[in-house]
């Protein structure tokens, strides 16, 4: 089972690999692209009537690969259930015990929610070549930096709270990821229609109402924030008492978890206040996202701590 884990953890990596291709040829040729509104829009005749042409074949076909982009990113979901549920298999524990089985997971999430997303607004389905882009890119670090071979728990897991702890920040997490990508595109939508012609500012021309962004943005960090409160700084302490006799120790890993806290509960409190600007709410849940990633990554690689079996 843990071969057939690693095998279907490849094989999910290049399905998000062929979405993220086929999302990328929708995004620069399909209907709401700039090459695809100039290859439908009407031609004027000199001095005549506006001459309208045939709908042409490639817009079509950018529809055809917007939709096997859908499918291949589904496939990809399912690839990567398989992946995960055969990881905890061969473990004989849920997938949870280390760094790159945290990955496995927490993207797992990000993804479902994603085709969530993906059929509840079919108009936001631009936003999965920067969605696949980032699974693509975790999970292949997960493979090439934080594999871990198949193994029990380190005797600080072996607890119940393991559960309530773990599964709430996976699933946060998870999310928190997935809301870093509207509001990344948002904040390109918004630079465009400000008059900004930089990179990536131009990417803004083929984005759809930035509004819309806007409020996914909002509702799926509301959604998590709960969540990652619950995981952080109420199970964790709970856990970290019962294990280690206190709280709070100021463990690298405790530090950063509060910290990503502190910035995701300025980012709610920021959209919630009218005189913010909703851009600059927007950039607050950004570095949000950063901070999840330095608590990811950074603590795990550089520092040294009672998390180390992370």
């Amino acid at each position: 089972m843990a071969e057939l884990s690693n095998q279907l953890m490849a094989l999910t990596v290049l399905a998000y690999l062929a979405a993220m291709v086929c999302y990328a040829a929708e995004y620069a040729f399909g209907r709401s692209s700039h090459i695809g509104r100039a290859a439908t829009r009407e031609l004027v005749g000199a001095g005549g009537p506006p001459i309208k042409q045939p709908a042409p074949a490639p817009v079509e076909k950018s529809r055809w690969v917007g939709r096997s982009a859908v499918v291949l990113n589904l496939i990809g979901l399912a690839l990567h259930l398989g992946t995960t549920v055969s990881r905890g298999i061969a473990a004989e524990r849920m997938p949870w015990g280390n760094m790159y089985e945290y990955i496995l997971s927490a993207t797992l999430v990000g993804a479902a929610v994603w085709a969530g997303v993906l059929i509840r607004k079919p108009a936001v389905r631009h936003l999965g070549l920067l969605v696949s882009l980032i699974l693509v890119v975790l999970l292949g670090a997960a493979a090439l930096v934080a594999y871990t071979p198949v193994g029990p728990l380190v005797p600080a897991l072996n607890s119940y709270w393991f559960i309530f702890h773990v599964s709430t920040i996976i699933i946060s997490s998870g999310i928190f990821l997935l809301g870093a990508v509207p509001a990344a595109m948002f904040l390109i939508k918004d630079g465009w229609d400000s008059g900004k012609r930089g990179f990536p500012y131009t990417l803004g021309r083929r984005v759809g109402d930035a509004g819309s962004l806007e409020r996914l943005t909002f509702r799926l960090h509301a959604f998590a924030f709960p969540l990652f409160t619950f995981g952080a700084l109420i199970a964790g302490p709970l856990w970290a008492e019962a294990s280690w006799g206190r709280y709070w120790g100021w463990d690298p890993k405790e530090v950063w978890a509060f910290i990503s806290w502190i910035v995701y509960a300025a980012y709610l409190h920021a959209r919630a206040t009218p005189s913010v600007k909703r851009t600059t709410a927007t950039w607050i849940a950004i570095i949000g996202f950063v901070t999840m990633l330095m608590n990811l990554f950074g603590v795990n690689l550089f520092f040294e701590g009672l998390h180390s079996y992370a």
